[in-house]
């Protein structure tokens, strides 16, 4: 088992919705979240040493951007509140295809694999429902 998670998805608007959807608390509340059940608060500055804050109920997860390159890339660091566990490592790479924009998400760090599975396992429903929001002709 990898250690590593990368997912490619080519999602269904521009490059510029759909750096939006990454980078505006208002449109992250909509999506970034695994469990739609849960309250989600998003706090966001979004530049190179900006931090961000995501309460999904009662976790929480914070880190700092280490690369903004609209509308193209974002990294950031990725930690949960309470676990001791070293930062994690996000990068988010978009590029404008035909049929919208291709986003690759690579999320790594992970201290083992369970851990990395667990994430994966988070990243996909979130992913879902960033592709429903952007297929929506409004967010």
């Amino acid at each position: 088992m990898d250690t590593e998670i990368r997912i490619e998805r080519v999602l269904p608007a521009t490059i510029a919705r759909v750096y939006d959807a990454w980078t505006r608390a208002e449109l992250l509340v909509k999506w970034y979240c695994p469990n739609p059940q849960l309250e989600l608060k998003v706090r966001a500055d979004v530049r190179a040493g900006g931090s961000y804050v995501v309460e999904m109920g009662p976790h929480v997860v914070r880190g700092t951007y280490l690369e903004v390159v609209p509308p193209t890339r974002l990294v950031f660091s990725w930690q949960w509140d309470g676990t001791g566990d070293a930062p994690t490592r996000v990068e988010v790479d978009l590029t404008e295809v035909p049929d919208g924009t291709r986003m690759r998400l690579s999320h790594t760090g992970f201290a083992n694999a369970e851990d990395a599975a667990n994430h994966r396992t988070g990243w996909e429903p979130e992913l879902g429902r960033l592709s429903q929001l952007l297929a929506s002709v409004t967010h």
